[in-house]
């Protein structure tokens, strides 16, 4: 059971301190990375952000002002051959002059252009270079250019890419180019009439220029379309063409300069929009999110392996704070649960001044109890012996009343012999009873005062009776409590044998049994019923009848207190039948050291503690 107990308050016992330690700043470290971790991460994630919208804002800045460098030339291509040219000449009178002076503008020119044209207003070519072919009836009033220009006199227009279908090519290749055209007057015979300039631009040029920018493999692109939504340069720009893919350019060329967010074709990305001086061309840039996921990778590598750095070294430094905190604390732990096991150690006293302060308050908590079981224990010995006197002298003297008067009936009979005899015994009777205010005596002893008491006894009842000793042989060798059988032999007279003529019969028995002593008295008297069997042995307030109205109760009682309750009296009886009353007591060698221990109750630690004593005595 005590192993039992044991065990079960070991899984009961608590996480031990320095555990609860290192899990509590464990806990708060964890916490504090992962906050840092998140935190650094949205911080980079951030910045990450503004990197790459910044970045891509210089690209296509730079990106811009190359396409509006390229727009200029070609404005000023068309405002050499319109000023230059057109303004002043007459294409009736100067028909070698103008294509002389129109062809060194175009050499001057030409890796970015295709062919410079002027028309009448009624579409008829008037000049061209290179000199090429117009193809049969090409109707160029029909043509988006053209009508642009006469449409919008005062400006200059730029149409999406195209191929050029105006003029037969030896080589019977075809460009795609970007046309830009503008209403001029011009004089042909004297007589002004307005035209329109047309200068078809290389759109190579531009092609390459969006192609460099379009050369990153992380989602990102980029894309030009005009004021109207119409796409001029697209990397998927085939595939936009015939449906396969799409493009939100029709709503982007509608954006101001400036950052937007959108959300198209089921993906998030943020758009960049730019606007081409003189055109109103939409430069375009979108960055998918996946773009600034895939720039995070590295970021959050390196918060990883940062945050398991920080782990490794967080781990070794609470290994050691717990350790240090919690060393006294387990050294006083571990003190104090000797001093729980029995044993004597010096309590711990170290570590920091409030532990050190424990430990002197724990040391001298225990002294004081020591001090107080120490005191208890004087006490409860003198309690225990004054209850044993107490219980002693409760032996009614009445007894010793009777057997005087019946010394004194037989001097004056002179029955000398038996008054002699008489005399003798009860010496013999109270030099047993008095034993030097012994409690424990030699169970030889007890047996000689209840011979001498019965012998008196005897005389007292004129031998109604007859009384028989059984005792094992060695018995008398053990040690006894004093008195403890006169009580019952007094009882087995009083209620057993009293009534009867020359028929009663006591015997009295003794044995080892077990380690242990079992002495009976039997009667063959009238016997009790069973409420009277109870009684005797718990109703100590009883009135009795006759004797000394100590009773079973008294016995009981004194060898319980000296014993143990697993020890005393056991009763059994049957009306008219008689009684036996049984006495068990440990089996304790009769020694001047074992009946000192008994004397003085040094076994008050529990009754499992007192059986492992008489274990040892005996």
């Amino acid at each position: 059971m005590k192993i039992k107990y044991q065990r079960h308050r070991e899984k009961l016992q608590p996480r031990g301190l320095q555990s609860t330690i290192m899990l509590a700043f464990s806990v708060i470290s964890i916490s504090i990375m992962l906050i840092l971790g998140v935190v650094m991460y949205f911080k980079f994630s951030a910045l990450t952000r503004q990197e790459v919208v910044q970045s891509t804002q210089k690209l296509m800045e730079q990106t811009r002002e190359n396409l509006e460098d390229y727009l200029v030339d070609m404005r000023q291509v068309s405002d050499a051959v319109y000023y230059n040219v057109i303004k002043e000449n007459d294409f009736s009178s100067r028909e070698k002059v103008i294509p002389q002076e129109m062809n060194l503008i175009y050499e001057a020119n030409k890796s970015n252009l295709r062919s410079i044209a002027v028309y009448n207003n009624y579409g008829s070519l008037m000049a061209a270079e290179p000199v090429a072919l117009q193809k049969e009836d090409p109707d160029v009033t029909r043509q988006d250019w053209y009508k642009q220009a006469i449409g919008e006199m005062e400006n200059m227009h730029f149409s999406t890419p195209h191929i050029q279908n105006l003029f037969d090519d030896a080589t019977r290749r075809y460009y795609w180019v970007i046309s830009l055209s503008r209403a001029v007057e011009l004089v042909d015979q004297g007589v002004p009439c307005s035209g329109v300039l047309l200068v078809d631009m290389d759109y190579s040029a531009i092609s390459r220029m969006m192609q460099q920018i379009n050369k990153t493999y992380n989602g990102q692109y980029y894309y030009l379309c005009d004021g109207n939504g119409e796409i001029i340069y697209h990397t998927k720009q085939l595939q936009i063409s015939k449906g396969i893919s799409a493009e939100n350019n029709g709503k982007v060329s509608k954006y101001k300069d400036g950052v937007y967010e959108e959300k198209f074709a089921g993906e998030q990305r943020k758009l960049i929009v730019n606007t081409v001086s003189y055109t109103g061309w939409k430069l375009v840039g979108v960055i998918p999110y996946s773009t600034f996921t895939h720039g995070l990778f590295s970021i959050r590598y390196f918060i990883m392996m940062l945050m398991l750095l920080m782990a490794m070294m967080l781990a070794v430094i609470n290994r050691v704070v717990s350790t240090r905190i919690s060393r006294p604390i387990l050294k006083l732990d571990a003190s104090v649960r000797k001093y729980e096991a029995g044993e004597k150690p010096e309590i711990y006293i170290g570590g920091s001044q409030e532990i050190r302060h424990l430990g002197y308050s724990i040391q001298r908590s225990y002294e004081q109890i020591d001090t107080l079981m120490h005191e208890i224990v004087l006490e409860q010995n003198e309690r225990r012996k004054s209850e044993l006197d107490a219980l002693q002298s409760q032996i009614n003297p009445h007894f010793l009343y009777n057997a005087l008067d019946s010394i004194t009936w037989m001097v004056e009979g002179e029955r000398n012999d038996d008054a002699v005899f008489m005399i003798s015994e009860l010496a013999k009777l109270f030099r047993i009873s008095l034993s030097k205010g012994q409690t424990v005596i030699r169970l030889q002893d007890e047996l000689q005062h209840a011979k001498s008491y019965m012998n008196i006894q005897k005389i007292r009842y004129k031998n109604i009776f007859s009384i028989q000793f059984d005792i094992e042989e060695g018995l008398g060798d053990y040690c006894s409590v004093k008195l403890i059988l006169q009580p019952i032999l007094e009882n087995a007279i009083n209620y057993g044998v009293n009534c009867m003529d020359d028929c009663g019969e006591i015997k009295v028995t003794g044995k080892l049994k077990d380690g242990m002593i079992l002495l009976s008295v039997s009667d063959n008297g009238i016997g009790m019923t069973e409420e009277e069997v109870r009684l005797s042995l718990t109703d100590s307030k009883r009135v009795h009848k006759h004797g000394s109205g100590v009773g079973l109760v008294n016995v009981n009682h004194r060898i319980q207190i000296l014993f143990g309750k697993e020890y005393g009296l056991q009763v059994e009886s049957e009306p008219d039948e008689g009684t036996t009353v049984s006495i068990l007591f440990p089996a304790v060698s009769y020694t001047e050291e074992n009946r000192l221990v008994l004397e003085k109750g040094h076994i008050l630690a529990g009754e499992d503690s007192k059986k492992e004593k008489w274990d040892e005595l005996i």
